[in-house]
């Protein structure tokens, strides 16, 4: 195992981490809400909400196809980079957005999240080829952590930026950030191997397999009903992940200083319950700990329906974070029981396609309804249906019990 490639690896989690945190979670996304657009009457939710399901729909679309290309035109390395640089660029063009420039910062935000979550599909295929197998679970766990550690760090050099009004500092900071820590995967990870497959004959290929994939996963009853369970009750997770800032900022008048202390926060509860809720996992079964991260995630959501000062919105947000982890890791340790030996890739990249497009309709719903009502809070609402009807499918699955063998029923 080569140590310089797995650091290099690491290093590009932690390095776009701060895309994550500070573009995506905190920082830009109440800026260009409530200050490019304007979110009086729910405008800067409604164009956030198209920005980010645009993009994410461009990427779970197109991710089959550029996968065949990662894994059979060995175009791997240079599709990382050339999106990697999208996103940079895009970020770094943040700072020509001014006040009422919706259209511009749009196009950028759709740009810089296409670049973001596309390199991913190509960020994740190194994996395998780092990592022996006996070790690429912890190898992962690896990124994962300095991935929070990158998002902790870069909020940290955010917030004097934001707390004395030199957000036209922080665009470039993100920018600069992402590309030097980057900068390791892309000069020390494995070089593209030439093939004889053109890009093109290799991404029908990746994509003629995936559906291949997704066609026999379909065709699995438990499974279907599975998935379909994952694509309603995610969508609401990333909904809450893409508009948990602007519900702080817009309803409940935190400041960039606050916003930040709460994300740090929601980081850490969300860790405690990933880690509470991981032996309950093995012995319970992941299905049981789903449910139970569902059921907090519905009453969360309600509550914060009706919560109306600062620490009761600090009380609903840390609680959330406790079943953010637990609910990723529960459904991941659900799905497994699905793989057949040998196959995990091809599965975890319909797992993965999947996940990307349950961010498209979540955010769509609720920048229309915050529009429609010139209020988030009938929109809070919209967020629990999405878990109450997950969580009513899910329970309807059979299987995800305690150590149990891959499910073989039709």
């Amino acid at each position: 195992m080569n140590k310089k490639q797995i650091i290099s690896w690491c290093l590009f989690d932690f390095a776009n981490s701060s895309y994550s945190a500070v573009i995506v979670a905190v920082i830009f996304q109440v800026y260009y809400i409530n200050g490019i657009v304007g979110n009086a009457a729910g405008q800067g939710d409604l164009w956030w909400g198209r920005a980010i399901s645009l993009s994410m729909l461009v990427v779970s679309v197109t991710s089959p196809f550029l996968g065949g290309i990662a894994d059979y035109a060995g175009s791997r390395k240079r599709l990382l980079a050339v999106y990697t640089f999208t996103c940079i660029m895009s970020v770094a063009g943040f700072s020509l957005i001014t006040p009422g420039a919706v259209v511009l910062g749009f196009f950028l935000i759709v740009l810089a999240n296409i670049g973001m979550e596309g390199g991913l599909v190509f960020y994740n295929a190194f994996l395998p080829q780092i990592a022996p197998t006996e070790y690429q679970g912890r190898v992962s766990g690896w990124g994962f952590g300095v991935g929070y550690a990158g998002s902790i760090l870069s909020l940290l050099i955010a917030l004097p930026l934001a707390q004395t009004g030199r957000l036209s500092l922080v665009w470039p900071m993100v920018a600069l950030f992402f590309a030097i820590f980057s900068l390791p995967a892309l000069l020390f990870l494995p070089r593209d191997a030439p093939v004889a497959v053109s890009p093109f004959q290799a991404g029908i290929r990746g994509f003629q397999r995936a559906l291949a994939t997704l066609k026999e996963l379909l065709q699995r009853r438990e499974a279907r009903k599975f998935l379909l369970a994952y694509l309603i009750y995610e969508d609401g997770v990333n909904t809450v992940i893409i508009f948990s800032s602007s519900l702080a900022a817009t309803t409940f008048g935190f400041n960039q200083g606050e916003l930040i202390g709460l994300f740090l926060a929601v980081q850490v509860t969300a860790l405690v319950g990933a880690f509470i809720l991981s032996k309950p996992t093995d012995i319970w079964g992941p299905k049981k700990v789903v449910i139970l991260s569902l059921l907090l995630w519905t009453m969360v959501a309600v509550a914060a329906f009706f919560v109306q000062t600062k620490p009761q919105f600090w009380m609903i947000a840390c609680t959330a974070g406790l079943g953010l982890g637990s609910v990723q890791a529960g459904t991941r340790a659900f799905f497994t029981q699905f793989v057949p030996s040998g196959r995990e890739a091809e599965y975890f990249g319909v797992y993965a396609l999947v996940g990307k497009s349950s961010a498209i309709a979540g955010p769509l719903v609720f920048g229309m309804i915050s529009s429609t009502f010139r209020s988030q809070r009938p929109a809070i609402l919209s967020i629990a249906a999405f878990f109450v009807i997950g969580l009513v499918l899910l329970i309807r699955v059979k299987g995800g019990g305690p150590n149990q063998a891959v499910i073989t029923s039709p």
